[in-house]
């Protein structure tokens, strides 16, 4: 082929439809981003959409406030969920990557001491340690009992956290108690009184995900 000739053909390709990509169906696209070696440039450069990459923070890892976070540690890398969204304004998520995190197991009784006075807040964190100690009550009995914060209605059990989110003092106090063990604190908000109930674990933390729009 020369060049006269070579030329014709580039410039008579977009009208056979040969320098463009063909029109796809979301599952192809999904299947299409699954297996690129770069699913990023296949957006940009092959399906030509608009997209977004977050890094999304797994906090908890058996309640979730989003989507977003639900995907993050659920979900498997580079497979393609959805499209979520209304019609008109659809998206795909790609999980890229994921990155570990280390989660602490808690369960909590908490005295607020906007209702409480210190004092009283005090004694009564002495009455709940002492009973709990002596075997006279459980800690979940306590929790649901006592508690001020949304995790009586879990009896205590504030389930797995991720490092970062819990206050820094009870993640210390945490790091240097043994598993089974039950102390207390003060945060500027009231009282804590903590049963550390297993030992910390590595999960998934973070993950890197696309938004493609459809």
């Amino acid at each position: 082929m020369n060049c006269k000739t070579l030329v014709l053909v580039l410039l008579f390709l977009p009208l056979f439809g040969l320098a463009q990509a063909p029109k796809m169906t979301i599952a192809q696209m999904k299947t299409e981003l699954e297996n690129s070696p770069n699913p990023v440039l296949y957006a940009k450069q092959i399906l030509k959409k608009r997209f977004k990459i977050d890094t999304i923070v797994v906090t908890r890892t058996s309640s979730f406030h989003s989507l977003a976070d639900s995907l993050a540690y659920k979900g498997k890398e580079k497979k393609v969920y959805g499209p979520y969204g209304k019609k008109g304004n659809q998206f795909l998520v790609q999980v890229l990557n994921k990155a570990p995190n280390l989660f602490y197991r808690i369960s909590q009784i908490f005295i607020d001491t906007s209702v409480f006075r210190y004092r009283i807040a005090d004694s009564l964190g002495d009455a709940i340690l002492r009973r709990v100690r002596s075997g006279q009550a459980s800690f979940e009995q306590m929790a649901l009992a006592y508690s001020m914060g949304g995790e009586s209605a879990t009896r205590g059990d504030l389930g797995w956290i991720a490092r970062g989110v819990l206050l820094p003092q009870i993640e210390h106090e945490v790091s240097v108690h043994k598993t089974g063990d039950v102390f207390r604190l003060w945060s500027p908000s009231g009282l804590h009184i903590i049963k550390k109930t297993a030992e910390p674990k590595q999960d998934t933390g973070f993950a890197l995900m696309m938004q493609v729009f459809l």
